[in-house]
């Protein structure tokens, strides 16, 4: 599903407003006024008002800080405080060297071209004359941090980074379930994309990984009907590590034992015969083995139902413990 052309138009702007500002804050070699900020930049010095340009600014800011790109505040005059202004550093986010095999590095071959375009668009080209003119001594090298992002290959990805955009709200089918989503950020991980937002249902932050989508992504609300959390308050790399887990588990839990597991998965059918008191679980796992330890830790409060080879390596923990026994 993609969104309607006036808001395709009004992300397509927003996109491109924070990438100028990246690269301006980027090719910086001192802190940049705002007042120079706005002179630089087209979208803001159209707009009408300077509360409007502020407004615009700090959303603008803060949601390349939650983008991992570190604006740094500070002052260019060790005696004069009051004039603050902002950066970019490179080296507070580039990626160490990467190693491609030849099908990437064509790949990226074509996208650097591209990245090469937009670098010599005219709005960049006009930046870099006033950011000379103001005394900023850009430096485009600066722009090699900035390399170019390909797009997730998972068919809810382009909706999502929208809505994303946006701040729209969203719905879509999540194991055989549907959910409602005020997505805040997509994050890459281990060869997979993840959405991080508030859950509309459980009014709590829940990570979806795009590839398990099984639905179009529909839109349910009005663009900017939200503000994102800031990253202080979350810990998203934490909250990723149960949306990475490829593998399925179905176990049977006694009753109310083991919460923090049964918070982790939810209630399904299954044909199985439980013992009086389990419920059975879908819970996500990375590995049989490290699962299993984690399983024989709770005795017999938890049955392994699904699959094979998770119960087989619940098995040789145990024994694997009789024996040191």
């Amino acid at each position: 599903m993609s969104l309607p052309d006036n808001l395709a138009q009004m992300a397509t702007r927003k996109s491109e407003r924070l990438m100028n500002l990246a690269i301006c804050l980027l090719m910086a070699r001192r802190f940049l006024l705002k007042k120079e900020i706005r002179q630089v930049l087209e979208q803001y010095r159209l707009l009408d008002s300077e509360q409007a340009f502020e407004k615009m600014f700090e959303r603008d800011k803060e949601e390349l800080r939650q983008m991992g790109l570190p604006v740094e505040t500070g002052s260019n005059d060790p005696w004069n405080q009051n004039e603050i202004g902002y950066r970019i550093l490179r080296g507070d986010f580039e990626l160490p060297p990467i190693d491609f095999d030849a099908a990437e590095l064509a790949v990226l071959g074509v996208a650097a071209q591209v990245w090469d375009a937009a670098t010599q668009a005219d709005q960049t080209k006009l930046a870099l004359a006033k950011l000379r003119a103001a005394g900023a001594d850009p430096d485009p090298g600066r722009l090699a941090a900035l390399t170019p992002s390909l797009d997730g290959k998972e068919a809810a990805f382009d909706a999502m980074w929208q809505a994303v955009i946006a701040r729209i709200p969203v719905e879509f089918g999540y194991h055989e379930k549907t959910r409602q989503l005020q997505p805040w950020s997509i994050t890459h991980r281990h060869g997979a994309w993840y959405v991080y937002g508030l859950d509309m249902e459980k009014q709590q932050g829940r990570v979806y990984k795009l590839s398990r989508v099984e639905t179009d992504v529909k839109y349910i609300g009005k663009p900017g009907s939200y503000f994102p959390e800031t990253p202080e308050k979350t810990n998203l790399l934490t909250l990723i590590q149960p949306a990475m887990a490829d593998q399925e588990a179905i176990l049977a839990i006694d009753g109310d034992e083991i919460p923090m597991l049964r918070r982790r998965g939810e209630v399904v059918e299954t044909d199985s015969e439980l013992p009086p008191g389990y419920t059975a679980y879908r819970i996500d796992y990375s590995s049989d083995v490290t699962f299993a330890a984690e399983i024989c830790a709770h005795g017999a409060a938890v049955i392994v139902l699904e699959p094979e080879s998770l119960r087989n390596a619940v098995i040789t923990h145990l024994q694997k413990f009789l024996e040191v026994e």
